[in-house]
C-alpha cells in the first residue's frame, strides 16, 4: 500500500504529466507517468495511460509492455484486454485472434460508449475471421479421421472441434438431489441404446389421436407444469410457477396413474409398459403431455437425478420450436423421438403463435445394473416425499 507521501509524490507526477501532454511533450509525459505507476504499482489506470501514450507516439511494443503490466494487476479488465488485442493485431502477432476472443468474453452487459462499441465491432469481425481460418485448418488436419467416422463418431468429432474453438463448451451432469457415480454423461444419448424408440415413433399418430381425445374430455386434468410453494428458493421457475403458459396432462405422476387422463389413452399407456421406466415408490414412473403456449420460453434448468433419462416424442410442433441440452440445440420434429439427460442444463422455446405438445416420459439410465436400480429405487423411494418425485 502506498504511503501518504508516495501518493502525494505520485499525484504531483501525474499533474506534471498532464501539463506535458497539454504541451504535446509526450516523451516527457510518458516518463512522468511511468514514475507514478512504479510508485503506485496497483493502479491499473496509470499503466493504461502509459500504454495509450506509447500507442499515440507510435511505439506499439512499449505500449504492449505497459498493457502487460496493467493486466498483471487485473487480468480480466475489459478495456485492457481490448487494447492488448488491438496492439497484437497492429503488430501482426499470431496471438491477436485469440486475444480478441479473450477480450470479447469480458464484454460487459449494456450499451457501450460509441468509441468503445466501434472497437468491439471490429474485434468481433476480426475474431470471427480468425475462427474461420482456424477451423479450416483443424478440419484439414482431421479430415482423414473424420472421413472414416460413423455418424455418431462424426458428431463427437464435430463437437470436440467446436469446444476447442470455444463455439461451445463442455457441460456436465449437475442433478439437484441425486447423483449416482460412474454414469455416462451425454446431452443427447445415442439411439442405439434404446431399441424401443422405433416402436414409440411408429405410434405417433395413435398417440396424437389420444392427445386430442384427452384434451376434448370434460373431466381431464390439465395443470401447470411447474407448481411449488412461493417460499421455496426456486427463482429460475418464478415466471412460470402455476402459469398456464406451460401445462401438463399427466398420465403417470410420481408412480401414480392419473386415471382422469390415462383412461382416454389406452394405446399410449400400453406402449409405456414396454419401455424401461423407473419403478420408484412415490417418485416414478412419470409420463405426460407437455403443452407449451405460443411465445413462451422455458428457462435453463436441471433435473433432480442422473439415474433417469427423459424421452421426448414431439406430437404438435409449430415451426421454429427448439430444445437445447448443454451445447447442442435441436428443433423438435413430429414423430422423431430422442432421449436426453435432464441433469444437464437445458431450455426450450416456442417462438410461434401456436401450441406445442410433446409426450414426455422417464426411463432408467442404461448404465445402471439391476442391483443398482434396486438401490436407487430404495433410496429415492424413502425420500420421495421430500423431493417431489424423481
Amino acid at each position: 500500500m502506498a504511503t501518504r507521501s508516495t501518493k502525494a509524490d505520485s499525484a504531483a507526477l501525474i499533474a506534471e504529466a498532464d501539463a506535458a501532454i497539454a504541451r504535446r511533450d509526450l516523451a516527457r509525459a510518458v516518463g512522468l507517468l511511468e514514475q507514478a505507476a512504479e510508485a503506485q504499482p496497483n493502479d491499473l489506470s496509470l499503466w493504461m495511460k502509459v500504454a495509450g501514450l506509447h500507442r499515440a507516439g507510435k511505439q506499439p511494443r512499449k505500449a504492449l509492455d505497459a498493457i502487460h503490466k496493467a493486466l498483471a494487476i487485473e487480468p480480466r479488465d475489459f478495456t485492457a484486454l481490448l487494447m492488448l488485442a488491438s496492439l497484437l493485431q497492429q503488430l501482426g502477432e499470431p496471438g491477436a485472434g485469440e486475444a480478441w476472443g479473450n477480450a470479447l468474453a469480458q464484454k460487459p452487459d449494456g450499451e457501450l460508449p460509441p468509441q468503445l462499441a466501434s472497437v468491439v465491432a471490429e474485434g468481433e469481425r476480426l475474431h470471427a475471421a480468425w475462427l474461420e481460418q482456424r477451423e479450416a485448418r483443424l478440419r484439414k488436419f482431421m479430415a482423414a479421421a473424420e472421413a472414416a467416422a460413423d455418424p455418431e463418431e462424426r458428431a463427437h468429432i464435430e463437437r470436440f472441434r467446436a469446444n476447442v474453438l470455444r463455439r461451445t463448451r463442455p457441460y456436465h451432469s449437475n442433478p439437484t438431489h441425486y447423483s449416482f457415480p460412474g454414469l455416462a454423461e451425454r446431452e443427447f444419448h445415442p439411439r442405439r441404446l434404446f431399441p424401443w424408440l422405433e416402436q414409440v415413433e411408429a405410434a405417433t399418430d395413435a398417440i396424437a389421436d389420444e392427445l386430442q381425445a384427452v384434451m376434448a374430455a370434460e373431466r381431464a386434468e390439465l395443470v401447470p407444469y411447474v407448481q411449488y410453494e412461493d417460499h421455496l428458493p426456486m427463482d429460475q421457475w418464478r415466471p412460470l410457477n402455476r402459469s398456464r403458459d406451460w401445462t401438463a396432462i399427466h398420465l403417470l405422476e410420481n408412480g401414480r396413474r392419473v386415471d382422469a387422463n390415462a383412461r382416454h389413452c389406452p394405446r399410449t399407456m400400453a406402449l409405456l409398459e414396454t419401455v424401461p421406466q423407473p419403478q420408484v415408490p412415490g417418485a416414478s414412473p412419470n409420463a405426460m403431455f407437455s403443452l407449451l403456449a405460443p411465445d413462451t420460453r422455458i428457462p435453463p434448468h436441471v433435473g433432480i437425478s442422473n439415474t433417469r433419462l427423459v424421452c421426448h416424442l414431439p406430437l404438435v410442433v409449430p415451426e421454429g420450436c427448439w430444445f437445447r441440452v448443454g451445447g447442442e440445440t435441436r428443433f423438435w420434429k413430429r414423430g422423431e423421438a430422442f432421449v436426453f439427460d435432464d441433469t444437464m442444463e437445458h431450455e426450450a422455446l416456442n417462438p410461434s403463435d401456436q401450441l406445442r405438445v410433446v409426450l414426455i416420459f422417464d426411463v432408467w439410465h442404461p448404465d445402471l445394473s439391476a442391483v443398482e436400480r434396486d438401490a436407487v429405487a430404495a433410496l429415492i423411494g424413502s425420500q420421495s416425499g421430500a423431493t417431489g418425485g424423481l
